[in-house]
């Protein structure tokens, strides 16, 4: 089947041209320019990455023709060109450097073929509202090779090449295509056929990711309710040695892992990589309803030429990241001692964090753009992730909640609000939106904790709200370079440990030197390179060396800072009480009891 150009406004055809150099031929055909002259223009930024990442510095060059033969292509700005005026059908055609290995751009080599519509299809400004076709041509040198996308087809056989349609330009970049010959898997949600495409060298229990993807889709479907916004469902997950990312879309999403996150036959349990791989899938999968569709009105439309702020990238991070790990007990995924064990390295790793006394969870969204996306040295003396802030402020605001109402009312019911009065109608939420429903569910009072929670940078409050759903929090300090929390550890018995307060890059470069730690203390900086300990070569193996030594312990270190050679005296401290480890108490209420399995289990009826 052939759209024709009544269907269509602009089509776009996409070739394979060279994967040795990365290098994708686009083209379009444009039968109704604008006749004072055509502008075309990349998108600086693509939606749910929030950083300028200029996309138009890929393009290697841009020509126009009509009729009459080629048009004059003129430079507007960074991502935009001008086409000489004509009164016909314009063809253009681009080649684009395609070597992004990750989720947010494009990437060609001689094992796959992925990219987003906003690195390689320019817009036809004027003419965005109008529909939109894509051809994808096969490659001449991998005949295996299928495609892994949810956007429309209107020609070619399925997973084949061929013919797609959009409704519009906002459409046709939300649908990342996946070209390689990959494994695919199939499974159904709630109604919802899912598809599963991996690509690169792995080894794989296919039943068991099936039945666990499944679970935890199905309980997010019937957490928002039936019907679903999506009629199909893709994963699109690149294997690689060491990775992880991912990046939500209308009805897909595009996943970075490393080949131990899969699981694989003979597996006992879940382990840690294999965890964190769910709750990637859980988070991006989330998103699907809290981002792509309940959106700040920040967000609508998507201006994708220059930074769309918002102070709300807390509750639509922040709470997808409390979700994602909760929708793996609710669902069955893990049991009740792994999620407690998932939430107190999430803590671990916010009171680990400087920043967290320096910078509101609202300035952190509102600064995404140009500090969390563009991190230096001292971003962990001076930052704080919306992600893992946001996440206990949504622990903090559930637990109060459900404690104060008795377990009448919860942050279940704040998504559920938000889906039915901003999802369902894509009507953007306001800036106080969050807040006004929070206090329509928890009334005036819940002021005083919204302020500390989200203007603030004091604690917060969870010790007293988890021991009231019957959960013990403990802080230790931290036994070793590895130990990331989550686990008792080994109590009094365990030697101290000396703690440097400083991140190393393998070859003693010093990435991060934390605000009055040892290392800031004895004069070392981020970019200094370690060179010697006490006169013996030392190097990104410091911290384990220091882990070592007693608390209080002085010793010598030899650093050269650019081509300069200093001496240091450090003197390890005792590493701060930071750890969080989390265990269910013995002997509490029958109401304690009733309330954390409200929360552990979810509403009534999911599974």
């Amino acid at each position: 089947m052939t759209t024709s150009t009544a269907e269509w406004a602009v089509r776009y055809t996409v070739e394979l041209e060279d994967p040795g150099a990365h290098l994708l031929r686009v083209r379009l055909e444009i039968p109704r320019p604008d006749p004072a002259g055509q502008v075309l223009r990349l998108p600086t930024w693509i939606p749910g990455s929030y950083l300028i990442r200029e996309f138009a510095r890929h393009v290697q060059w841009l020509r126009a023709a009509d009729a009459t033969g080629p048009l004059a292509v003129r430079r507007l700005d960074k991502a935009a060109w001008a086409l000489a005026p004509s009164a016909g059908p314009v063809r253009v055609e681009l080649q684009v450097w395609a070597s992004d290995l990750s989720v947010r751009a494009a990437f060609f080599d001689q094992q796959r073929c992925y990219f987003n519509g906003t690195s390689l299809l320019p817009a036809v400004v004027g003419q965005e509202a109008a529909p939109c076709a894509l051809r994808i041509l096969p490659p001449t040198f991998a005949p295996t090779w299928r495609v892994a996308t949810t956007l429309p087809r209107t020609s070619g056989e399925r997973h084949g090449f061929g013919d797609f349609l959009a409704a519009d330009y906002d459409e046709l970049i939300d649908h990342p295509v996946e070209i390689a010959d990959f494994v695919l898997l199939e499974f159904e949600a709630a109604g919802v056929p899912h598809e599963v495409a991996l690509t690169g060298v792995f080894s794989l229990d296919e039943e068991r990711l099936i039945a666990d993807l499944t679970a935890i889709c199905a309980h997010e479907i019937q957490f928002f309710g039936l019907p679903a916004p999506m009629e199909r469902y893709l994963f699109q997950v690149a294997v690689v040695g060491d990775g992880y990312g991912g990046l939500e879309h209308r009805s897909s999403t595009s996943l970075v892992c490393g080949r131990d996150s899969l699981p694989t036959s003979g597996m006992k349990g879940t382990p840690e990589a294999y965890r964190a791989f769910l709750g990637l899938c859980s988070h991006e999968y989330f998103h699907t309803w809290n981002v792509k569709r309940i959106k700040p009105a920040a967000f609508l439309p998507y201006d994708l030429t220059r930074e769309a702020h918002t102070e709300l990238l807390w509750a639509f991070e922040g709470l997808t990241s409390y979700y994602d790990d909760l929708i793996l007990v609710r669902s069955g995924v893990i049991d009740e001692a792994s999620y407690l064990d998932l939430l107190a390295r999430t803590l671990t790793g916010v009171l680990r964090t400087p920043g967290r006394k320096v910078q509101p969870v609202v300035e952190a969204s509102f600064d995404a753009w140009t500090r969390y996306y563009r991190q230096d040295e001292n971003s962990p003396n001076a930052l704080i992730s919306y992600y893992t802030k946001g996440a206990l402020v949504g622990l903090t605001l559930d637990l109060h909640l459900r404690v104060h109402s008795g377990g009448a009312v919860s942050l279940d019911d704040l998504m559920l609000r938000l889906w039915e009065r901003h999802g369902r109608p894509l009507i953007g939420v306001p800036e106080d939106g969050v807040e006004a429903i929070l206090r329509e569910l928890g009334g005036e009072g819940l002021r005083p904790l919204l302020d500390l929670c989200l203007r603030s940078t004091d604690e917060l409050p969870l010790e007293p709200l988890l021991a009231a759903v019957g959960v013990e929090l403990h802080l230790r300090a931290q036994e070793g370079a590895d130990d990331k929390g989550g686990t008792a550890g080994g109590g009094a018995s365990k030697a101290p440990t000396g703690w440097l307060g400083a991140t190393l890059a393998g070859d003693g470069k010093v990435k991060h030197a934390l605000v009055g730690g040892p290392a800031a203390r004895a004069g070392l900086s981020a970019g200094d390179q370690v060179i010697a300990l006490d006169g013996l070569r030392c190097g990104g193996d410091l911290s384990k060396r220091v882990s070592k030594m007693q608390p209080g312990e002085r010793c010598t270190l030899h650093a050269f800072r650019r081509d300069e050679l200093l001496e240091l005296q450090l003197e390890v401290a005792a590493p701060p009480v930071d750890t969080a480890w989390l265990r269910v108490a013995a002997g509490v209420s029958p109401e304690a009891e009733a309330l954390r399995a409200a929360w552990l289990r979810g509403p009534v009826g999911l599974s």
